[in-house]
């Protein structure tokens, strides 16, 4: 059965837009604004490495697919050559290795979940990633956390219907102050290994 990843870019105080600076945003570009050192470029590598398939927004497929495609190396390649799954009742015939989901999403991500084994992440993809929040499809929470505030921007959880209690699987700090936190929602009556027991990608970024 595959798991729901989210992974982000985030600043202190919650900002989750354009951190590459390609919307328009008057903050867009904020992480280049600091070094990720060695250990956060293998950590993201390693995220990608392990990912079975992506599953993404509209607005985040538009933007990876000007981006993407024309790029070569280790990340990339496999970037480029994964399958994608987007969500949007408005995208026609998409491109790059890609699938349309336009159905009801939650039974479309769950009928996902059941098809596929492995890792399907998600990036960016706000809007998408507070849905499958509120219907608990999410398996795994992976933060990257850059040490500034912005001060406006559009946040990663503006409003939730309920609490969403999570575990903290592993934090680690790279580079100039960047912090990656993984955590795992906290489920009742579940009975499976804490993410820290398990082998993976926080074991290959310790060393």
């Amino acid at each position: 059965m595959g798991r729901i990843v989210v992974t982000e870019f985030v600043s202190i105080d919650g900002v989750v837009e354009d951190p590459g600076g390609v919307e328009g945003f008057k903050h867009g570009g904020w992480v280049f604004d600091f070094d990720r050192g060695e250990d956060g470029e293998r950590f993201k590598l390693e995220e990608t490495l392990d990912t079975e398939a992506l599953l993404l927004g509209r607005v985040t497929y538009e933007e990876f697919v000007k981006a993407w495609p024309s790029r070569t190396g280790e990340f990339a390649d496999k970037f480029n050559s994964l399958p994608k799954y987007v969500v949007s009742s408005t995208l026609l015939d998409p491109i790059w290795n890609s699938t349309l989901l336009d159905g009801e999403l939650v039974e479309e991500v769950s009928k996902l979940k059941q098809e596929l084994e492995g890792n399907i992440v998600v990036h960016g993809s706000i809007q998408l990633v507070r849905t499958l929040v509120e219907h608990d499809l999410v398996d795994e929470l992976r933060l990257m956390l850059f040490p500034i505030v912005l001060g406006s921007g559009e946040r990663l959880f503006e409003e939730l219907s309920d609490a969403w209690p999570l575990q903290l699987a592993s934090a680690t700090t790279v580079g100039e102050g960047v912090t990656i936190l993984v955590y795992e929602p906290v489920r009742e009556h579940e009975d499976r290994p804490h993410a820290s027991d398990r082998p993976g990608i926080r074991e290959r970024i310790r060393h």
